[in-house]
Protein backbone atom coordinates (compact mmCIF):
# COMPACT_ATOMS: atom_id res chain seq x y z
CA UNK A 1 0.00 0.00 0.00
CA UNK A 2 1.37 3.43 -0.98
CA UNK A 3 1.95 6.01 1.74
CA UNK A 4 -0.79 8.66 1.88
CA UNK A 5 -2.52 10.60 4.65
CA UNK A 6 -5.54 12.86 4.08
CA UNK A 7 -5.24 14.10 7.66
CA UNK A 8 -1.59 15.11 7.25
CA UNK A 9 -2.39 16.78 3.92
CA UNK A 10 -5.19 18.75 5.60
CA UNK A 11 -2.60 19.95 8.12
CA UNK A 12 -0.47 21.28 5.25
CA UNK A 13 1.94 18.44 4.54
CA UNK A 14 1.52 16.43 1.34
CA UNK A 15 3.75 13.36 1.58
CA UNK A 16 3.02 12.44 -2.03
CA UNK A 17 4.53 15.76 -3.13
CA UNK A 18 7.68 14.69 -1.32
CA UNK A 19 7.81 11.44 -3.26
CA UNK A 20 7.27 13.34 -6.49
CA UNK A 21 10.15 15.68 -5.59
CA UNK A 22 12.48 12.72 -5.09
CA UNK A 23 11.54 11.26 -8.46
CA UNK A 24 12.15 14.58 -10.23
CA UNK A 25 15.53 15.16 -8.60
CA UNK A 26 16.96 11.69 -9.28
CA UNK A 27 18.23 12.58 -12.75
CA UNK A 28 20.16 15.52 -11.30
CA UNK A 29 21.58 13.48 -8.44
CA UNK A 30 22.72 10.79 -10.88
CA UNK A 31 25.14 13.28 -12.48
CA UNK A 32 27.06 13.55 -9.22
CA UNK A 33 27.72 9.86 -8.63
CA UNK A 34 31.34 8.97 -8.00
CA UNK A 35 33.04 5.63 -7.36
CA UNK A 36 32.64 5.93 -3.61
CA UNK A 37 28.84 6.03 -3.59
CA UNK A 38 27.37 2.79 -2.22
CA UNK A 39 23.72 3.79 -1.87
CA UNK A 40 21.04 5.60 -3.81
CA UNK A 41 18.71 8.40 -2.82
CA UNK A 42 15.87 7.40 -0.51
CA UNK A 43 17.56 5.38 2.20
CA UNK A 44 17.99 6.41 5.83
CA UNK A 45 21.65 7.24 5.32
CA UNK A 46 24.01 7.93 2.46
CA UNK A 47 26.74 5.31 2.22
CA UNK A 48 30.11 6.41 0.89
CA UNK A 49 33.39 4.50 0.73
CA UNK A 50 36.30 6.92 0.97
CA UNK A 51 39.31 6.08 -1.17
CA UNK A 52 42.38 6.52 1.03
CA UNK A 53 44.83 4.90 -1.37
CA UNK A 54 48.27 6.41 -0.88
CA UNK A 55 47.32 8.14 2.39
CA UNK A 56 49.15 7.24 5.58
CA UNK A 57 46.82 9.04 8.00
CA UNK A 58 43.52 10.07 6.36
CA UNK A 59 41.78 12.98 8.09
CA UNK A 60 38.13 13.89 7.51
CA UNK A 61 37.34 17.58 7.08
CA UNK A 62 33.75 18.82 7.30
CA UNK A 63 32.05 22.08 6.46
CA UNK A 64 28.47 23.34 6.70
CA UNK A 65 26.75 26.52 5.58
CA UNK A 66 23.68 27.99 3.94
CA UNK A 67 22.94 30.61 1.31
CA UNK A 68 21.57 33.33 3.57
CA UNK A 69 19.27 36.09 2.36
CA UNK A 70 20.47 35.73 -1.22
CA UNK A 71 17.53 33.34 -1.32
CA UNK A 72 15.23 36.37 -1.35
CA UNK A 73 16.63 37.38 -4.75
CA UNK A 74 15.98 33.89 -6.11
CA UNK A 75 12.43 33.99 -4.77
CA UNK A 76 11.69 37.42 -6.24
CA UNK A 77 13.00 36.35 -9.65
CA UNK A 78 11.37 32.91 -9.29
CA UNK A 79 14.67 31.40 -10.42
CA UNK A 80 15.81 28.47 -8.32
CA UNK A 81 18.19 26.42 -10.50
CA UNK A 82 21.45 28.12 -9.47
CA UNK A 83 21.02 28.86 -5.77
CA UNK A 84 22.09 25.30 -4.96
CA UNK A 85 25.49 26.00 -6.50
CA UNK A 86 25.92 28.70 -3.85
CA UNK A 87 25.08 26.24 -1.08
CA UNK A 88 27.68 23.72 -2.23
CA UNK A 89 30.25 26.44 -2.86
CA UNK A 90 30.02 27.84 0.64
CA UNK A 91 30.87 24.42 2.07
CA UNK A 92 33.45 23.00 -0.33
CA UNK A 93 35.35 26.28 -0.68
CA UNK A 94 35.87 26.14 3.10
CA UNK A 95 36.99 22.51 3.04
CA UNK A 96 39.61 23.16 0.37
CA UNK A 97 41.27 25.73 2.66
CA UNK A 98 42.67 22.76 4.60
CA UNK A 99 43.85 21.08 1.40
CA UNK A 100 41.08 18.48 1.61
CA UNK A 101 39.30 17.00 -1.41
CA UNK A 102 35.49 17.09 -0.96
CA UNK A 103 33.97 13.60 -1.08
CA UNK A 104 30.23 13.98 -0.62
CA UNK A 105 27.49 16.52 0.11
CA UNK A 106 24.03 16.51 1.69
CA UNK A 107 21.46 19.29 1.53
CA UNK A 108 18.54 20.40 3.67
CA UNK A 109 15.58 22.33 2.24
CA UNK A 110 12.95 23.79 4.57
CA UNK A 111 10.01 24.97 2.49
CA UNK A 112 6.61 26.47 3.20
CA UNK A 113 4.89 24.23 0.68
CA UNK A 114 6.45 21.43 -1.32
CA UNK A 115 6.12 22.19 -5.00
CA UNK A 116 7.97 19.21 -6.53
CA UNK A 117 9.12 21.05 -9.66
CA UNK A 118 10.51 23.90 -7.55
CA UNK A 119 12.34 21.53 -5.22
CA UNK A 120 13.78 19.73 -8.23
CA UNK A 121 15.07 23.04 -9.59
CA UNK A 122 16.79 23.79 -6.28
CA UNK A 123 18.38 20.34 -6.21
CA UNK A 124 19.51 20.69 -9.82
CA UNK A 125 21.71 23.57 -8.67
CA UNK A 126 23.02 21.55 -5.75
CA UNK A 127 23.90 18.75 -8.19
CA UNK A 128 25.69 21.18 -10.50
CA UNK A 129 27.73 22.47 -7.57
CA UNK A 130 28.67 18.91 -6.69
CA UNK A 131 29.76 18.23 -10.27
CA UNK A 132 31.88 21.39 -10.27
CA UNK A 133 33.59 20.36 -7.03
CA UNK A 134 33.90 16.66 -7.83
CA UNK A 135 31.82 15.41 -4.91
CA UNK A 136 28.74 13.19 -4.78
CA UNK A 137 25.28 14.23 -3.62
CA UNK A 138 24.51 11.23 -1.40
CA UNK A 139 21.33 12.41 0.27
CA UNK A 140 19.34 15.26 1.74
CA UNK A 141 16.07 16.31 3.31
CA UNK A 142 13.12 18.36 2.19
CA UNK A 143 10.94 19.47 5.11
CA UNK A 144 7.55 21.05 4.56
CA UNK A 145 6.85 23.71 7.21
CA UNK A 146 3.23 24.88 6.96
CA UNK A 147 2.44 27.67 9.40
CA UNK A 148 6.11 28.40 10.08
CA UNK A 149 6.93 30.12 6.79
CA UNK A 150 5.00 31.43 3.77
CA UNK A 151 4.20 28.81 1.14
CA UNK A 152 6.59 30.28 -1.44
CA UNK A 153 9.51 30.70 0.98
CA UNK A 154 12.30 28.23 1.62
CA UNK A 155 15.68 27.98 3.27
CA UNK A 156 18.61 25.97 1.96
CA UNK A 157 21.61 24.63 3.82
CA UNK A 158 24.00 21.73 3.50
CA UNK A 159 27.26 20.18 4.53
CA UNK A 160 30.17 18.41 2.93
CA UNK A 161 32.89 16.03 4.06
CA UNK A 162 36.34 15.87 2.54
CA UNK A 163 39.53 13.94 3.17
CA UNK A 164 43.23 14.83 3.28
CA UNK A 165 46.36 12.99 4.34
CA UNK A 166 47.43 14.39 7.71
CA UNK A 167 50.91 15.21 6.42
CA UNK A 168 49.41 17.29 3.61
CA UNK A 169 47.09 19.48 5.66
CA UNK A 170 47.95 23.07 4.80
CA UNK A 171 49.90 24.61 7.65
CA UNK A 172 49.73 28.43 7.96
CA UNK A 173 52.62 28.15 10.42
CA UNK A 174 54.98 27.59 7.48
CA UNK A 175 54.37 31.16 6.27
CA UNK A 176 56.97 33.89 6.70
CA UNK A 177 57.46 37.55 5.93
CA UNK A 178 58.04 38.07 2.21
CA UNK A 179 55.64 35.33 1.12
CA UNK A 180 53.27 36.40 -1.66
CA UNK A 181 49.50 36.48 -1.44
CA UNK A 182 47.62 35.70 -4.65
CA UNK A 183 44.03 36.78 -5.23
CA UNK A 184 41.61 34.64 -7.23
CA UNK A 185 38.75 36.49 -8.86
CA UNK A 186 35.22 36.06 -7.56
CA UNK A 187 32.12 35.86 -9.74
CA UNK A 188 30.43 38.69 -7.84
CA UNK A 189 28.87 39.11 -4.41
CA UNK A 190 28.81 35.32 -3.98
CA UNK A 191 26.60 34.48 -0.95
CA UNK A 192 27.54 37.03 1.69
CA UNK A 193 26.46 40.52 2.65
CA UNK A 194 22.99 40.25 1.12
CA UNK A 195 21.24 41.78 4.11
CA UNK A 196 23.21 44.97 3.40
CA UNK A 197 22.72 44.64 -0.37
CA UNK A 198 18.96 44.33 0.05
CA UNK A 199 18.93 47.40 2.28
CA UNK A 200 21.04 49.46 -0.13
CA UNK A 201 18.81 48.76 -3.14
CA UNK A 202 15.57 48.45 -1.15
CA UNK A 203 15.00 45.01 -2.61
CA UNK A 204 11.39 44.14 -1.86
CA UNK A 205 9.97 43.19 -5.26
CA UNK A 206 10.97 41.87 -8.67
CA UNK A 207 10.77 45.41 -10.03
CA UNK A 208 13.35 46.57 -7.49
CA UNK A 209 16.00 44.33 -9.08
CA UNK A 210 14.96 44.55 -12.72
CA UNK A 211 16.88 47.72 -13.54
CA UNK A 212 19.61 47.30 -16.17
CA UNK A 213 23.03 48.79 -15.38
CA UNK A 214 25.53 49.46 -18.16
CA UNK A 215 28.45 48.96 -15.77
CA UNK A 216 27.16 45.49 -14.95
CA UNK A 217 26.09 44.53 -18.46
CA UNK A 218 22.94 43.01 -16.99
CA UNK A 219 20.14 43.72 -14.56
CA UNK A 220 20.84 44.06 -10.86
CA UNK A 221 18.94 40.84 -10.16
CA UNK A 222 20.97 38.87 -12.69
CA UNK A 223 24.22 40.19 -11.23
CA UNK A 224 23.22 39.40 -7.66
CA UNK A 225 22.02 35.90 -8.51
CA UNK A 226 25.31 34.98 -10.23
CA UNK A 227 26.39 31.75 -8.48
CA UNK A 228 29.32 31.63 -6.09
CA UNK A 229 32.42 30.42 -7.88
CA UNK A 230 33.71 27.01 -6.81
CA UNK A 231 37.51 26.86 -6.54
CA UNK A 232 38.05 23.24 -5.52
CA UNK A 233 39.56 21.81 -8.69
CA UNK A 234 41.80 24.85 -9.26
CA UNK A 235 43.16 24.79 -5.71
CA UNK A 236 43.77 21.04 -5.85
CA UNK A 237 45.67 21.53 -9.09
CA UNK A 238 47.72 24.30 -7.48
CA UNK A 239 48.55 22.16 -4.43
CA UNK A 240 49.92 19.49 -6.75
CA UNK A 241 52.10 22.03 -8.58
CA UNK A 242 53.63 24.29 -5.91
CA UNK A 243 54.02 24.50 -2.14
CA UNK A 244 50.81 26.18 -0.95
CA UNK A 245 51.16 27.58 2.56
CA UNK A 246 47.63 28.76 3.22
CA UNK A 247 44.27 29.39 1.55
CA UNK A 248 41.53 31.78 2.67
CA UNK A 249 37.92 31.74 1.51
CA UNK A 250 36.70 35.36 1.43
CA UNK A 251 33.15 35.21 2.73
CA UNK A 252 31.13 37.34 5.17
CA UNK A 253 33.48 39.67 7.00
CA UNK A 254 35.45 40.33 3.83
CA UNK A 255 39.21 40.84 3.86
CA UNK A 256 39.50 41.95 7.47
CA UNK A 257 37.84 38.91 8.98
CA UNK A 258 38.80 36.04 6.67
CA UNK A 259 42.42 36.61 5.69
CA UNK A 260 43.65 36.73 9.32
CA UNK A 261 42.10 33.28 9.90
CA UNK A 262 44.98 31.86 7.86
CA UNK A 263 47.73 33.99 9.37
CA UNK A 264 49.96 32.86 12.24
CA UNK A 265 50.89 35.05 15.16
CA UNK A 266 53.38 37.71 14.14
CA UNK A 267 52.41 38.04 10.48
CA UNK A 268 50.08 40.42 8.66
CA UNK A 269 48.93 40.74 5.05
CA UNK A 270 49.87 43.98 3.31
CA UNK A 271 47.77 44.81 0.25
CA UNK A 272 47.91 47.86 -1.97
CA UNK A 273 44.41 49.17 -2.64
CA UNK A 274 45.33 49.89 -6.27
CA UNK A 275 46.20 46.20 -6.76
CA UNK A 276 42.74 44.98 -5.77
CA UNK A 277 40.72 44.32 -8.93
CA UNK A 278 37.34 45.42 -7.56
CA UNK A 279 34.33 44.25 -9.58
CA UNK A 280 31.76 46.82 -10.82
CA UNK A 281 28.99 45.41 -8.62
CA UNK A 282 30.89 46.51 -5.51
CA UNK A 283 31.47 50.01 -6.84
CA UNK A 284 27.73 50.20 -7.48
CA UNK A 285 26.86 49.00 -3.98
CA UNK A 286 29.25 51.49 -2.36
CA UNK A 287 28.02 54.39 -4.46
CA UNK A 288 24.31 53.63 -4.09
CA UNK A 289 24.49 53.01 -0.36
CA UNK A 290 27.14 55.62 0.41
CA UNK A 291 29.07 52.89 2.22
CA UNK A 292 32.57 53.69 3.54
CA UNK A 293 35.27 51.68 1.81
CA UNK A 294 36.44 50.22 5.14
CA UNK A 295 32.96 48.73 5.59
CA UNK A 296 32.97 47.40 2.03
CA UNK A 297 36.22 45.52 2.61
CA UNK A 298 34.87 44.28 5.94
CA UNK A 299 31.64 42.90 4.43
CA UNK A 300 32.21 41.77 0.84
CA UNK A 301 34.83 39.84 -1.14
CA UNK A 302 35.33 42.93 -3.36
CA UNK A 303 36.17 40.74 -6.35
CA UNK A 304 38.53 38.32 -4.57
CA UNK A 305 36.90 34.99 -3.79
CA UNK A 306 40.00 33.22 -2.52
CA UNK A 307 43.51 34.15 -1.45
CA UNK A 308 46.49 31.80 -1.59
CA UNK A 309 49.90 32.29 0.02
CA UNK A 310 53.04 30.85 -1.57
CA UNK A 311 56.76 31.48 -1.45
CA UNK A 312 57.80 34.50 -3.50
CA UNK A 313 59.80 32.22 -5.81
CA UNK A 314 56.63 30.24 -6.62
CA UNK A 315 54.30 33.20 -7.14
CA UNK A 316 54.41 33.53 -10.91
CA UNK A 317 54.12 29.78 -11.43
CA UNK A 318 51.16 29.68 -9.03
CA UNK A 319 49.37 32.41 -10.97
CA UNK A 320 49.97 30.53 -14.21
CA UNK A 321 48.69 27.23 -12.79
CA UNK A 322 45.52 28.92 -11.58
CA UNK A 323 44.98 30.54 -14.97
CA UNK A 324 45.44 27.20 -16.70
CA UNK A 325 42.80 25.81 -14.33
CA UNK A 326 40.36 28.46 -15.58
CA UNK A 327 40.69 31.06 -12.84
CA UNK A 328 41.63 34.73 -13.07
CA UNK A 329 44.46 35.19 -10.56
CA UNK A 330 46.98 37.88 -9.77
CA UNK A 331 49.47 38.92 -7.09
CA UNK A 332 47.46 40.70 -4.42
CA UNK A 333 49.97 41.46 -1.70
CA UNK A 334 52.63 40.10 0.62
CA UNK A 335 53.10 38.98 4.20
CA UNK A 336 54.92 41.31 6.58
CA UNK A 337 55.87 41.14 10.23
CA UNK A 338 53.31 42.39 12.72
CA UNK A 339 49.94 41.58 14.22
CA UNK A 340 47.79 44.04 12.29
CA UNK A 341 45.81 41.39 10.43
CA UNK A 342 45.18 43.05 7.08
CA UNK A 343 46.84 46.31 6.06
CA UNK A 344 45.38 48.02 2.99
CA UNK A 345 47.71 50.74 1.75
CA UNK A 346 46.39 53.71 -0.19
Amino acid sequence: MKSFSDSYKAAGVDVTAGYRSVELMKEHVAKTMTNGVLSGIGGFGGLFEIDTTGMEHPVLVSGTDGVGTKLKVAMLLDKHDTIGIDCVAMCVNDIICCGARPQFFLDYIAIGKNYPEKVAQIVSGVAEGCVQSGCALVGGETAEHPGMMPEDDYDLAGFSVGVVDKSKILDPGTQSAGDVMIGIRSSGVHSNGFSLVRKVFDITSKESISKYYDELGMTLGEALLTPTRIYVKAILSLIESVKVKSVSHITGGGFYENIPRSLPEGLSAKIRRSDVQVLPIFDLIAKTGNIPERDMFNTFNMGVGMTVVVDKADAEKAVQVLKEAGEEAYILGELVEGNDGVIIEY
